[in-house]
């Protein structure tokens, strides 16, 4: 047999690489190495580092524990979140459903409320107390401002100056433009 020392790297090289290879060395059915005896140094050594060995594996596998209960914790946290974020996009696509039904009504709505408001006014034109009516006078002769057409044309035909000039509150032609019949005007 060989000197302790040469023996102890050998047992040691033959240890690791059972570490590395363990069926095939459990095949080949062989000892790693010769029986030494209890108090041989070389086998303290080897039983030393091995323990080291050990105690360095047990604390990177407590390091991993430790990590896996952060990542643990962390991706509860993050699942809580996304729940969160669910319940989120669900009220707001419940939401948006809402708003996207109320605003395909807004066309109809809308084109009622105008038809609406043309009747009001055109019964509030009809119902008033104060309308008065011009007839004779001819078509286009007004010009573009009929309010200040009519209020000169008061004054002319009254043969008074109006002081204050009237305020109307609508001019407006009645019945359709012909070209040969004075039109009447109504005011308000």
């Amino acid at each position: 047999m060989p000197n302790g020392k040469s023996s102890g790297k050998h047992c040691q090289l033959l240890f690791s690489e059972a570490i590395a290879q363990p069926k095939t060395m459990a095949a080949q059915a062989t000892p790693l190495c010769p029986t030494p005896s209890p108090a041989d140094p070389s086998t303290l050594e080897a039983t030393d580092r091995i323990l080291q060995e050990i105690a360095s594996v047990e604390r990177r596998l407590e390091a991993m524990d430790l990590k896996i209960t952060d990542v643990t914790v962390a991706s509860s946290s993050i699942r809580a979140v996304i729940a969160g974020f669910r319940e989120t996009a669900n009220a707001l696509d419940q939401r948006l459903t809402a708003v996207e039904n109320q605003v395909a009504v807004l066309p109809d709505q809308e084109a009622e409320l105008r038809s609406l408001r043309a009747k009001i006014t055109d019964l509030e034109d009809r119902s008033r107390r104060d309308n008065v009516r011009f007839f004779g006078i001819p078509e286009q002769k007004e010009g573009s401002d009929i309010k200040s057409f009519l209020k000169t044309l008061l004054s002319d035909l009254l043969g008074i100056e109006l002081s204050p000039l009237p305020e109307f509150q609508r001019v407006h032609r009645i019945g359709p433009l012909h070209k040969a019949t004075p039109t009447n005007h109504a005011l308000s």
